[in-house]
Formats: structure tokens, C-alpha cells, sequence
């Protein structure tokens, strides 16, 4: 079975603003309370959502720059990414370690400069 679209985010520097547009266009409700990575957005900034479909995230913050991205579910973050560099991609961002889960993130571009997300298992 080919690696399934796990998580999407959209991420900018004033999220509780994206959370509000995105909550009152969609009907999205958001809970900031659980952990995620300090490369992906402030801590207490980012609201993962369950959209009964893919579920997501909206965060971010000052300093961190807006653009939307989704993850792709590996089962080992670190190989997949060398793949990815392999093959003519850039590493963004990772592996790392999302804080008190066994999660692990990273970001890369694809050749034509495409924002990509790989998640995977501690």
C-alpha cells in the first residue's frame, strides 16, 4: 500500500486569526492544548483540528513562515527523508521529535520547490 496523506498544516505568523477565519468559514473547532514541535509553531499556538477526514493543525507565529504543507505517514521519518534528498529533494526541517508523543517529523521540498511533510513513528 502506497504512504497515506496523515496530517495537513497552515501555518502563519498570526494563528489565532487563522484559527478564527478557518473556524467561522469551515465550522473547524481547534484545541491548542496538545504538544507540537518548536520548529512547526509556538508552544500553545498550534490547534489540531479533526476535520472527518484528514486531520490538521493551524499554527505558528512571528517569526515563522506562513505556508501550508501536508504530511505523508513512513514508517521510519530519517529514511524517508534521505530518500527524498536522493532523489533530488531539499531538507527543510528535522527529523524531530514531537515533545511527550512518538512522533517524529520533517519537512523537505521537492525538486520544484513544493513544501512536503514526512510523520512517522518514534
Amino acid at each position: 500500500m502506497a504512504s497515506p496523506v496523515v496530517h495537513f498544516e497552515i501555518i502563519g505568523t498570526d494563528p489565532a486569526r487563522l484559527r478564527g477565519y478557518y473556524g467561522e468559514l469551515f465550522g473547524w473547532e481547534f484545541d491548542t492544548s496538545g504538544p507540537v514541535s518548536d520548529q512547526v509553531s509556538e508552544p500553545g499556538d498550534y490547534g489540531f483540528v479533526d476535520t472527518d477526514g484528514i486531520p490538521g493543525g493551524v499554527g505558528g507565529g512571528a517569526s515563522f513562515a506562513r505556508q501550508t504543507v501536508f504530511y505523508v505517514g513512513v514508517p521510519d521519518v530519517a529514511a524517508a527523508l534521505e530518500q527524498a534528498e536522493r532523489l533530488g529533494g531539499t531538507r527543510r526541517m528535522g527529523p524531530d521529535r514531537a515533545p511527550g508523543r512518538d512522533l517524529v517529523v520533517a519537512h523537505f521540498t521537492d525538486p520544484e520547490g513544493n513544501l512536503i511533510g514526512l510523520a512517522g513513528p518514534a
